[in-house]
């Protein structure tokens, strides 16, 4: 048997958020992660999707980018960027 090579194996500390709020359009289940391992952006998780993304300020201010990351229409994307744009 081979002996697994890594790229890199850390363990950090971790502060995380669990949060849940219902929109307009639909209920999201979140749980935003902060390390300093992405540069200061934030590992969101989508919890009820299956879906995640490393997410700063300029992500947010792109247009589609939640959209196409979560699978969402343009309401429910519109809902998730002003949420974020309050923690990120």
């Amino acid at each position: 048997m081979t002996e697994t090579f890594f790229l890199y194996d850390d363990i950090e500390n971790t502060r995380t958020r669990f949060v849940s709020f219902m929109g307009e359009q639909q209920r999201f289940d979140l749980a935003v992660v902060q390390t300093d391992r992405y540069y200061g952006k934030h590992l969101v998780l989508d919890l009820q999707g299956n879906r995640f993304a490393i997410i700063g300020r300029d992500d947010l201010e792109e247009e589609g980018y939640l959209e196409s990351i979560f699978k969402l229409t343009n309401e429910e994307g519109d809902e998730l960027r002003s949420f974020l744009n309050e923690i990120v």
